[in-house]
């Protein structure tokens, strides 16, 4: 005996296929969100800033002198600090920071300013420059401890690492416009 299809079937047989995957998509294990971050990346600075505004300066023209700077917001009720940092200029990855930590203590519930190192707009590594006429710096924050920071007897400032931050990457990134020729 030949069983009827449903009528919604009959009348749409992609329906059909389609019913028949749900039930296998509904076993897949529900996705967790990542973890958020309780230290972000509130922004990112390179001076001097976007010179198709200012006709005076010629940054970030080719062999220009960048300064860096990020701001890290501490959202947590702890003390931030051994800050792991990678950056990238259109894309490609300043070396110099895969094994440098900085230790600047990130108060809970404020923002601090961290000066990175300077960059050239253009290096033996990155010799052109831009061809869509833009720089993408990217700063991110890859690693960074939790940390005590007290005062002993003896007067002697005493850092503790508590132990890793959760929830990192986190990345920040601006672009900077080249000036018009």
């Amino acid at each position: 005996m030949k069983r009827p299809r449903p009528a919604s079937t009959r009348r749409f047989p992609a329906l059909g296929a389609v019913l028949l995957l749900a039930p296998t998509a509904s076993i897949l294990p529900a996705q967790e969100d990542a973890p958020t971050s309780q230290v972000v990346v509130e922004s990112v600075r390179v001076e001097p800033p976007n010179p198709a505004t200012e006709a005076e300066r010629r940054c970030p023209g080719p062999d220009t002198l960048c300064k860096l700077t990020v701001v890290l917001a501490n959202r947590g009720d702890r003390t931030a600090s051994q800050l792991g940092f990678a950056v990238e200029v259109n894309g490609q990855n300043l070396i110099v920071y895969d094994n440098q930590l900085f230790m600047y203590p990130v108060q809970p519930g404020e923002s601090t300013e961290i000066p990175l190192y300077n960059f050239w707009t253009t290096e033996t590594s990155r010799p052109d420059m831009p061809a869509g006429g833009a720089y993408e710096v990217a700063v991110t924050l890859r690693e960074a401890q939790w940390t005590d920071i007290s005062v002993d007897e003896e007067g002697i400032e005493v850092w503790k690492p508590l132990g890793p931050v959760e929830g990192l990457p986190v990345t920040g990134s601006v672009t900077l416009e080249t000036p018009k020729p």
